[in-house]
């Protein structure tokens, strides 16, 4: 029995927990609350996808009589092969029984329905991805194909990683949402109602708190909570999570609070710690709240009088993944974008290493929310306690960082703090593209296990990054990109099109940029997005300084999106077909040589940008402050011995790949060695470089040319790195 009860509502990530109770439950482990938390929609994925659920859903299929497309008639009527094969699938995509993939990646092993009409692509999109993915990839298609069915014959709001999303999007309006909550359920419906209902009876909560990300998770949580207040109306329901925070502070609609008691905003540590003692132990009373709407009197009122401090990020907890069985969730590789299949494949234990954007001036985005505007980061030594936690708790060793801009010297703090203690793991954030990110620390975060960033370049024209306060141009792009690269690290960038007062030859001159940026392979992934407006943005609270004309509505429910007109005119949808497929074959290295005009149907202008333009930029020196550079080693063990003659010293060391060795006048080895050990990653301590000179100028002269030397250079391939 647990008082509370943490329910992530269907669907987000199949391969992963999202984090949000992980987070809450770590922290009212520091409080002594009792709870659980469960994933409703990985539970629900399971048993639509067992062969049991696959005859259930034919079964149905067939009591229905409905006419069927003959696409879906198909598999009706290899209802044995998609049986038989179902099982098989998903522990393979649960990571058992690898040695499936081969038999998986036989042509026509797999049952195959519309999905699979593009095979022929199969081997261009894949060919350098292995066995393994293209096992996965098939194997995704085959769910992909059973979803098909059951959206078409069985529930039209069904989807892998969102469910009825439709109806939580820009619904300024209850009464669709309404309108659909009071209709018959769905099989879907009940099917995730019975799971719940088990677990509801077994754990006796008095407060059950949603998690709700996205606008796809909001339909099953109100439809959960109608079925929680009939069957156990002594229950006591919440709501929280990315949605309310962005779309619902300004609620109004009464009949939301017939399925919820209660929605709370923005950091949730406070406010669940609190609805628990509203609820639970009775003590205090509702205007001790925090941020959280209840209906009080028939009205919508907003409670936020609590005169207590929300937690320092250093005392929430660390994330507690116990009752999440990670070895239920299945990896799927829907594209062949790598970035993407980072997101899709493999379990990523969720991580913070700063609370708000540190930035936090982009006009784009939300900077107006809390949980982007209160910057608060963590100590690297904090974080790392963390990541051995999780490790001892879970066994899994990658971890997503996933802040809105991991700030730099926490990322060189965070990665020295990991190599220092000898840890292994795979991990990867997001960024924002800035000089901080020079070619030492890019190598520096590789070696402590960093795989892959992503950031934004945006509208990739500098008229425009300078209109968003990026506060990046696209030649630092371009050398940041560059220097990650060079380290082996994965770099995907967000793109932009159709921002305010943005022209159809900026437009064009992007995409040239962006074909440039692939063709010298400093970034390998991307994607486009059409801006959206959103109420929280500087352009969303001052639209008439960007050009923009709000098409106002009534807000009574949500409100974030908002509909709008460009004084430009121009449709910039029109863009998007040729944006992406233009995309698509950069990332996979070709397409290079054609004229941008060939990935559009409708007529473009000539790009203004130089062919050569992201080439000139790679080619200028990496210009470093030297006053604040410090050194650290995180090579092997330097061995010292006697040269061939006899005043010198031979250094020898290696990396993970290559051996070094160099010669040194005795004196200047053995005063080398000394400073070395001292710097030593494995000791997590570092040394200015002007110390480091003054150090060398007390014993010898001439500084420049020997930090020129042969030796120096050597050292500096083998490990010892500027920061």
């Amino acid at each position: 029995m647990k008082e509370l009860l943490l329910i992530t509502p269907p669907f987000t990530q199949l391969n992963t927990p999202y984090p949000a109770t992980a987070y809450l439950k770590g922290f009212l482990n520091t409080r002594s609350i009792s709870s659980f938390q469960m994933d409703l929609g990985i539970e629900v994925i399971l048993e639509i996808f067992s062969s049991q659920g696959l005859r259930e859903h034919f079964a149905q299929i067939r009591s229905n009589r409905i006419l069927l497309s003959a696409n879906a008639q198909r598999m009706l009527d290899m209802e044995s092969e998609y049986i038989s094969h179902i099982e098989p699938v998903i522990t393979f995509l649960q990571g058992k029984n690898q040695s499936m993939a081969r038999l998986f990646c036989t042509e026509g092993h797999l049952p195959q329905a519309s999905k699979f009409d593009e095979l022929s692509d199969l081997e261009w999109a894949f060919g350098n991805m292995g066995i393994q993915d293209k096992a996965k990839h098939l194997c995704t298609m085959f769910l992909e194909d059973l979803s098909d069915l059951i959206i078409e014959s069985l529930d039209p709001h069904f989807g892998f990683s969102r469910y009825a999303e439709r109806l939580g999007m820009s619904a300024n309006s209850f009464d669709e949402l309404h309108n659909e909550l009071e209709a018959e359920p769905s099989y879907i419906d009940s099917l995730a109602w019975s799971i719940l209902r088990k677990t509801i009876s077994e754990q006796e909560p008095k407060l059950i708190c949603f998690s709700v990300p996205f606008p796809g998770n909001l339909y099953s949580a109100f439809r959960s909570a109608k079925n929680i207040k009939r069957e156990f109306p002594e229950i006591k329901i919440a709501m929280g999570g990315g949605f309310p925070n962005t779309e619902l502070r300004e609620i109004k609609e009464k009949r939301v609070f017939d399925y919820m008691d209660f929605i709370c905003l923005d950091d949730g540590e406070l406010p669940i710690e609190l609805l628990y003692e509203y609820v639970c132990t009775k003590s205090i009373g509702k205007k001790d709240l925090k941020r959280t709407f209840i209906l009080d009197e028939g009205e919508v009122r907003y409670q936020n009088s609590s005169d207590r401090s929300d937690y320092k990020q250093k005392d929430i907890g660390c994330p507690d993944y116990s009752d999440l069985d990670l070895t239920r969730y299945i990896s799927v590789i829907e594209v062949a974008n790598p970035m993407h299949s980072l997101w899709s494949d493999g379990r990523w234990l969720k991580l913070t290493m700063a609370h708000g954007c540190y930035w936090g001036k982009c006009t784009f985005c939300d900077i107006s929310l809390d949980y982007i505007k209160l910057y608060e980061p963590i100590a690297a030594s904090i974080l790392v306690d963390r990541m051995e936690t999780m490790i001892t708790q879970t066994g899994e060793r990658g971890f997503h960082f996933v802040d809105e801009a991991a700030p730099p010297a926490l990322m060189r703090a965070l990665a020295l703090e990991i190599i220092a203690r000898g840890l292994q793991v795979s991990w990867w954030t997001n960024i924002r593209f800035e000089k901080s990110f020079s070619r030492d620390l890019c190598r520096l975060l590789k070696a402590s296990g960093c795989i892959a960033v992503s950031g934004g370049l945006e509208v990739a024209s500098d008229r425009l990054l300078a209109l968003i306060d990026k506060g990046v141009t696209v030649e630092q792009v371009a050398q940041v990109t560059r220097n990650l690269s060079e380290a082996g690290i994965l770099v995907h960038t967000y793109l932009m099109y159709g921002y305010p007062t943005q022209t159809v030859q900026e437009t064009v001159d992007s995409l040239e940029m962006v074909r440039q940026l692939f063709e010298q392979d400093v970034v390998r992934s991307g994607f486009w997005h059409q801006f959206a407006l959103t109420a929280h943005s500087p352009i969303g609270e001052r639209p008439a300084d960007f050009g923009v004309h709000p098409i106002q509505k009534e807000i009574l429910f949500a409100h974030n999106d908002i509909s709008f007109k460009d004084e430009t005119g121009i449709d910039h949808s029109i863009f998007s077909h040729g944006l992406k497929k233009s995309l698509l074959n950069y990332m996979h290295g070709i397409g290079f040589e054609y004229p941008l005009q060939f990935w559009f149907e409708n007529e473009i202008p000539k790009t203004k940008v130089k062919k050569d333009l992201i080439a000139s930029y790679l080619d200028k020196e990496e210009e470093l402050e030297a006053s604040n550079l410090k050194l650290v080693w995180i090579g092997s063990q330097i061995n010292i011995s006697s040269a061939s003659k006899s005043s010198m010293v031979k250094l020898s060391f290696h990396d993970r790949i290559s051996s070094y060795s160099t010669a040194l006048e005795e004196s200047k080895g053995t005063w080398l060695m000394d400073m070395i050990q001292q710097i030593g990653s494995a000791k997590g301590k570092t040394i200015s470089l002007s110390k480091f000179r003054q150090d060398y100028e007390m014993h010898f002269k001439d500084f420049k040319g020997f930090w020129k030397s042969e030796a120096i250079m050597s050292l500096r391939d083998g490990g010892l790195l500027m920061l």
